[in-house]
């Protein structure tokens, strides 16, 4: 569809390069709001601390972006984050900030509500169950898209984003994935160097996300069960994922990077729950261990944790026939000893400021496949730990176990949304 010369996409490309008089010949796909100015309109979904975050980071990208609408399941929700903008980097941004109380969506229609104020891009930073909904709606009105990890709690999930994503490809439509470690100087730098060859041909790589406690909302008596656990979706897989996904979906991203975007042909895991064991805290695990197998003989070893009063570590390394690649420390040692000495800079800004900088410049970023293949992993690694059969990937990816409820309302929860996976005994579906 070609648009008139005052199309909001035409002036945002231009306004990059060079100037108004060549905007009659471009065009735009359906559902780009129509404006006259060059503002890059953005609406953050999920108003928590990494949505404000990131939120931020779009602001600081592009001092003509602003933020214009506010969708979460909670008012109180938007109101905090609204008054962490107006503070942000030394009110920095607060300027960029125009979300009047008619843009502000509570419940779970207000995603709706937010793609019908003619946003330009998206921030989808609510729980992990509602991406695939959510970058399918962002796709069917032509959207831009900043995408959290993981993009699903589930297999069919996985395949609608691959899905989605293959249209919002075919529309020109930029999507970011939030999987920020590709945005990192340092640990690009590192990676470039293992796919060049410089630590040999990788044997194994071990990937370790071995943290404290999270946070934890309590329970109040006036909310009902629905609203208890989306208050505290970290630790409900049918919300989250389980932390395998929600977390430590980045240091397997990182193996599977460095193997070249490769993914293992199956798995076997183990996991359960030592420490967080009340009802309070759902049905997630707070431990996993993972074997990820390659036809070519790569092993990739993985390990994750969340448990207070232990021994932390956040790592990835990668182990060669001629020397080791240390991801988080920028260095390699064996035949070709190498450390980066970059300064580098905020991987989170790194990534609203690509994102910002393609729709300025009308140059689409797609970070659909590495996003929705390393969300498959992790949920492949869980999978096999809550069964604890061996789970090829062909298997992962053609399950159909779908999480979640039927419909959402803000009442009770069927109670098998909260059972705990019981390997041996629980099926693979």
């Amino acid at each position: 569809m070609t648009f008139p010369p005052t199309s909001r996409r035409t002036v945002l490309q231009a306004s990059a390069t060079a100037g108004v008089a060549a905007l009659a010949a471009r065009t735009a796909p359906a559902g780009w709001f129509h404006g006259v100015d060059d503002t890059i309109r953005v609406g953050l979904v999920g108003c928590g601390g990494r949505g404000t975050g990131a939120a931020v980071n779009a602001l600081l990208a592009d001092p003509h972006a602003k933020l214009v609408a506010m969708h979460d399941a909670f008012g109180d929700q938007i109101e905090r984050s609204l008054a962490s903008l107006a503070q942000a980097r030394g009110r920095a941004v607060a300027a960029q900030v125009d979300v009047p109380p008619e843009r502000r969506f509570v419940g779970f229609d207000g995603y709706d509500k937010l793609l019908a104020c003619g946003v330009d891009v998206v921030l989808l930073a609510s729980p992990p169950h509602f991406r695939p909904m959510q970058v399918e709606k962002a796709t069917a009105v032509g959207v831009h898209m900043f995408v959290e990890k993981p993009v699903a709690v589930d297999a069919p999930g996985v395949r609608r984003v691959l899905a989605a994503c293959r249209t919002a490809k075919a529309k020109g439509l930029s999507v970011v994935s939030g999987l920020c470690y590709r945005y990192h100087e340092g640990r690009r730098a590192v990676i470039e160097r293992v796919r060049a060859g410089d630590i040999g041909r990788i044997l194994t790589i071990d990937v370790n996300y071995m943290t404290g406690d999270l946070w934890h909302r309590g329970r109040q008596p006036h909310w009902t069960e629905m609203e208890f656990q989306l208050r505290n979706w970290l630790y409900f897989t049918w919300l989250s994922g389980d932390h395998i996904a929600e977390q430590h979906i980045h240091s397997l991203d990182v193996a599977a990077w460095a193997l070249g975007d490769r993914y293992p042909a199956r798995c076997i895991s183990m996991g359960g729950r030592q420490v967080r064991t009340g009802p309070e805290f759902g049905n997630v695990y707070d431990h996993f261990a993972t074997r990820y197998e390659y036809d070519d003989g790569v092993q990739v070893f993985s390990a994750c944790r969340q448990m207070g009063g232990c021994t932390n570590d956040v790592s990835d390394n990668i182990h060669g026939t001629d020397g080791h690649a240390y991801v988080f420390k920028h260095l390699i040692r064996g035949r070709r000893n190498w450390e980066w000495e970059g300064e580098g800079s905020d991987m989170y800004q790194n990534e609203l400021n690509a994102l910002l900088r393609a729709i300025r410049t009308g140059e689409p970023i797609d970070d659909s496949e590495y996003m929705c293949n390393s969300t498959l992993m992790a949920i492949m690694g869980r999978m096999s730990a809550y069964t604890g059969k061996e789970i090829t990937w062909k298997q992962a990816l053609a399950s159909e176990e779908v999480l979640g409820p039927k419909e959402y309302a803000f009442g009770p929860v069927d109670p098998a949304l909260s059972r705990v996976a019981q390997p041996g005994i629980t099926e693979f579906r």
